[in-house]
C-alpha cells in the first residue's frame, strides 16, 4: 500500500531544541560541576522523562539530585525560549503544508510531555497543522520501545506499515523500526551509524530533500 502518512518526531527533527537543552544542561553542569553531562545527554536523546531520570541516577548514582538540577536546566531553557533562541528546522512549514496539499495524515510522536508539544507548536503557529499528537507521558514505555509509534498510528487510524516514521534519534529510529514503519533518519546532534543505516528505510540531509522525496517521484 502507498504511504499516505507521515508522523514526526518533535525535537531535533520540527525544532532545533536539542541542541538548546544540551546547551542549557551544560551551563547547569558547569555551575555544579557535573562530569561529562554532554554524554549522558546524548544518551537521552529520543527517550522520556523517566527513561532521562534514570539515565542520569545510572550515571551519577542514586543520589544525584537530578530534580533540582532538571528544574534549573528547564528554567533556563525557557528563558532562552523565550528570548526567541528556539528555532524551527529549515523545510518544516513547506513539508506540513505539501502534506496537508496531498491528503497525507500527519502525527507527532514525541517523548516531550503533551503539553510541552502543544506550547512549542503554538509558539509557531503550528498547532493545528497536525492530526494527533502523542506525548511521551502519555505511554508506559519510552523509545526505543515501538508503543509510542504504534499509539500514533492506532490514533491516526493508519496501519505502521503505509507510515513513514521522521527521526533524529538512534532511539527513535529504533522505536520506528520496531513498530514496522518506514523509518526516516534526518541526523540532528548524533551522525548516523552502521546500525541506523541498517534499520533506517532512509537517511537524508535535511527535510528538504524529504519532501523532495516524497513528491517528485
Amino acid at each position: 500500500m502507498k504511504c499516505q502518512c507521515v508522523v514526526f518526531d518533535m525535537d531535533g527533527v520540527l525544532f532545533d531544541s536539542e541542541a538548546l537543552v544540551l546547551q542549557c544542561w551544560e551551563l547547569t553542569a558547569e555551575k555544579h560541576q557535573i562530569a561529562h553531562v554532554r554524554s549522558t545527554c546524548q544518551k537521552c536523546l529520543g527517550i522520556n522523562a523517566a527513561a532521562a531520570k534514570q539515565q542520569f541516577l545510572e550515571t551519577y548514582g542514586a543520589d544525584f539530585p537530578y530534580d533540582k538540577y532538571k528544574a534549573e536546566m528547564s528554567a533556563l531553557y525557557w528563558e532562552h525560549v523565550q528570548a526567541g533562541k528556539l528555532a524551527l528546522k529549515s523545510g518544516v512549514r513547506e513539508i506540513l503544508a505539501a502534506l496537508r496539499e496531498n491528503h497525507f495524515a500527519i502525527g507527532i510522536a514525541s517523548s516531550t510531555r503533551q503539553v510541552v508539544i502543544q506550547k512549542q507548536l503554538a509558539m509557531f503557529g503550528l498547532e493545528n497543522s497536525f492530526d494527533q499528537i502523542i506525548g511521551g507521558d502519555m505511554v508506559q514505555r519510552s523509545k526505543p520501545e515501538p508503543e509510542i509509534y504504534l499509539r500514533a498510528c492506532e490514533a491516526l487510524g493508519i496501519p505502521p506499515g503505509t507510515a513513514y516514521a521522521v527521526e533524529d534519534s538512534y532511539n527513535g529510529i529504533r522505536a520506528a523500526s520496531r513498530a514496522g514503519m518506514h523509518s526516516v533518519m534526518i541526523p540532528d546532534l548524533l551522525p548516523p551509524t552502521a546500525e541506523m543505516e541498517q534499520l533506517a528505510e532512509h537517511i537524508f540531509p535535511d527535510m528538504q530533500a524529504f519532501q523532495e522525496f516524497l513528491f517528485s517521484r
